[in-house]
């Protein structure tokens, strides 16, 4: 195995050093050397050797959320991240007498900061190891798909388990270009994650949804957790006597911001690219997934607006949930409408067809890469067969009661194996986290919602072929003989009515009391929603196991196609950098506006004022009226910049970025704290498939917004006190 704590070199099959174009890529830190000259010419006044140490700094305070990004800006455990990245703790801590997510929440000293979401935690990378010959270790090519899964399967849990003989680390191993490398990482956990403050809605969401990848933005998309310890300093569970984790590292704070045309880079945890896909992966999830998906979305989002109320506890139970579906709903329609106009499905044939030509016009080349882009769509294409059930059984998921049986009686089903068989999620290092969910679904559920959300899915259930249906699911809700045609809404709700008044996996006490019950307990149970768990296991699980089988066989083919696609780029000469998955990145650029349109240009930043003029008292453009008083006032409070008159609120780069780094903070050629990324402009959503230098462009709250805000309209004058600002 191989450390990579420090910088060293790696395989030169992929990763060669080339000419970056302009901004593109998601870098591993051990890259940076490579394109030292980019970063250097881009502004960066460090050393990129510095960037690869991860245990030095800056990326000493650079920490995951295990979904979003964040970092240390003080020595006290201080963290900041985005707004919507705390949003849930904010709505978990909520309620109709103390909404928080309206009046925004500051603890003004450490015993005021509450527990965050139940199952939070701070993620600090401290080493990465490339382990791919051990994972691979005993494939052959003669292998079932299933043989293969499951012998990469093991091997993988094998290295975790020897990582985290150390409980406070979670490890993890993740494969890099589709499996052809793999890499071992071991984070610090911090299990006692607190909310500290963040601002109203009405400024960390300003614009919501309608704003939502959109410029110009005047978003404050910015709040705090800090990170607790026991007295020893080192992680444990929530105690009332953790001290503040200490880092070794923390970012200072730059008062001053960056200019027009500034260096900037984010450090962070971006989760999910796929521009190394296939052109049938891409037509297949423009043309059929995403639309699918956002038809579900937006489904879900209107049932829960019409059955709850704005401001009642049912709505602010589905406020997190609510963020997340609308979120992604836009960005899929933004997608597909940049996939219809743009011409990034015919260049993606294009390279496949250069690809095609280079492999077959070389004997060695095709001796080795022949087969690898046809065997790969093949299997795609089987994979794909079932894509409407598995959507739709997806989409099952936002019903907590059906969800909550399913994972009670699967972690029963788990528990009869030794821990290292188990599947991901139900193994011994999985419980606490696996308790504390249980724990947290009174504040995410309730039954009317659910109800709805069931009806819904099982509506579109019953309109898929009879061959693709669960016999189990068709018995249970008497659906054996019906389609989309005789479908009976009535009965099904007297049915579903019935299950949520017998169940009780609407109490914590009785979920819990489940974790620790075993499988004949189930056997035997009469709740309904568990009897549902049961019957429908065994076809729940050969379809999990079939998708095994295609995912092993997909691993034979995707390195190989990954191999060949790689060594084209290094034959032309072109940057070669992982597709993003959740691990940690480094992305460059500039400050810079941009053109969306002939006769537009966006310049790259907005000020205080614009505020004032989108707001119209409604939400989603209700600022509070302190903060319109203090703008109409001209009230700068020493955060004014000079070069646009006014104290700016968001500012547009050139930085490649995805979901997952949100809450990253930008840095500038110093590596000092002068903003947060949170978004990206509508032109650059389909930025997870394709990067575009002209139209790609990041949006990042201003930390001159975000102190001021902090000091002249939330009074949060302790936390700028606690962190270190230079100018």
């Amino acid at each position: 195995m191989r450390k990579l704590t420090k910088l060293l070199m790696l395989p030169a099959l992929a990763f060669a050093s080339h000419t970056a174009i302009a901004d593109e890529g998601m870098w591993q830190p051990h890259q940076l050397p490579t394109i030292a000259k980019e970063l250097t010419k881009a502004g960066l006044k460090l050393n990129p050797n510095d960037l690869t140490d991860l245990t030095g700094f800056p990326m000493g305070a650079i920490v995951s959320l295990g979904g979003c990004t964040a970092s240390f800006v003080s020595d006290q455990g201080l963290v900041a991240t985005n707004h919507h990245c705390v949003y849930g703790s904010i709505q978990y801590n909520s309620t109709e007498d103390n909404n928080l997510l309206k009046n925004g929440f500051l603890a003004k000293s450490l015993d005021e900061e509450v527990p965050a979401t139940p199952g939070s935690r701070i993620y600090v990378t401290e080493e990465i190891t490339e382990v791919t010959k051990l994972v691979k270790a005993g494939l052959n090519n003669n292998m079932t798909g299933s043989q293969r899964y499951k012998a990469i399967d093991e091997n993988s849990k094998k290295l975790v388990a020897e990582c985290e003989n150390d409980d406070r680390y979670r490890c993890s191993v993740v494969n890099f270009h589709g499996g052809l490398e793999y890499y071992l990482f071991k984070q610090l956990t911090i299990r006692d994650v607190r909310l500290v403050h963040a601002p109203a809605s009405s400024i960390g969401k300003y614009g919501g949804d309608i704003d939502n990848w959109m410029w110009p933005r005047h978003t404050g998309d910015y709040g705090f957790y800090r990170a607790y310890v026991g007295k020893d300093g080192q992680p444990a569970d929530f105690s009332k006597d953790n001290v503040p984790y200490k880092p070794k590292h923390h970012l200072k704070v730059n008062k001053s911001s960056v200019d027009d045309g500034d260096y900037i880079m984010v450090l962070g945890y971006p989760g999910r690219t796929n521009r190394y896909r296939t052109a049938y992966e891409v037509e297949n999830t423009f043309t059929w997934t995403y639309p699918q998906a956002k038809a579900y979305r937006e489904e879900i989002i209107d049932l829960i607006h019409t059955h709850s109320e704005e401001g009642s506890e049912a709505r602010l139970k589905y406020e997190s949930t609510l963020a997340g579906l609308a979120n992604y709903a836009k960005n899929y329609g933004s997608m597909i409408h940049s996939f219809n106009t743009g011409t990034f499905f015919a260049r993606k044939q294009a390279l496949e067809s250069n690809l095609s030509q280079w492999v077959n016009s070389n004997a060695k080349r095709k001796a080795q890469y022949g087969e690898a882009l046809s065997g790969l769509d093949k299997l795609l294409k089987m994979d794909d067969a079932q894509q409407a059930r598995d959507l739709i059984t997806g989409y099952m998921r936002y019903s907590k009661m059906l969800t909550t049986a399913n994972r009670l009686h699967r972690l029963a089903v788990e528990k009869q194996k030794p821990n290292l068989e188990r599947e991901r999620g139900y193994q011994e290092r999985d419980i606490a986290r696996f308790e504390q969910g249980m724990k947290a679904v009174d504040r995410r559920y309730d039954e009317k919602i659910d109800t709805e959300i069931l009806v819904a899915m099982l509506t579109h259930y019953v309109a898929l072929p009879k061959s693709d249906r669960i016999t189990a699911f068709d018995k249970f809700f008497g659906l054996s003989k019906t389609t989309a045609k005789n479908f009976n809404e009535k009965a099904l709700r007297k049915k579903l009515a019935k299950m949520y008044k017998k169940t009780t996996l609407n109490s914590e006490e009785q979920r819990l009391a489940w974790m620790n019950k075993s499988v004949s307990d189930f056997e035997k149970s009469k709740d309904p929603f568990i009897k549902l768990a049961v019957t429908s296991f065994k076809e729940r699980k050969a379809i999990e196991d079939k998708s095994k089988e295609l995912a092993g066989n997909i691993n034979a083919y995707r390195p190989k196609y990954m191999a060949a696609l790689i060594a084209y780029f290094n034959d032309k000469n072109l940057p070669v950098y992982a597709d993003a998955n959740s691990t940690l990145r480094i992305t460059y650029g500039n400050v810079k506006g941009y053109s969306p349109q002939d006769g537009l240009v966006a310049t790259p930043y907005t000020t205080l004022e614009g505020i004032v003029a989108k707001d119209t008292g409604v939400a989603p453009f209700d600022a509070p009226k302190k903060q319109l008083d203090l703008i109409k006032k001209k009230f700068y409070g020493g955060y004014e910049k000079e070069a646009i008159g006014s104290v700016p609120v968001n500012y547009l780069g050139t930085l490649d970025i995805t979901g997952g780094n949100s809450g990253s903070p930008t840095l500038n050629d110093k590596a000092e704290f002068v903003g947060l990324v949170f978004d990206g402009v509508y032109e650059s959503i389909i930025g997870d498939w394709d990067y575009d230098t002209k139209l790609n462009r990041s949006i990042h709250v201003d930390v001159r917004y975000m102190l001021w805000v902090m000091e002249h309209v939330d009074g949060a004058t302790n936390l700028i006190e606690e962190m270190d600002i230079v100018e």
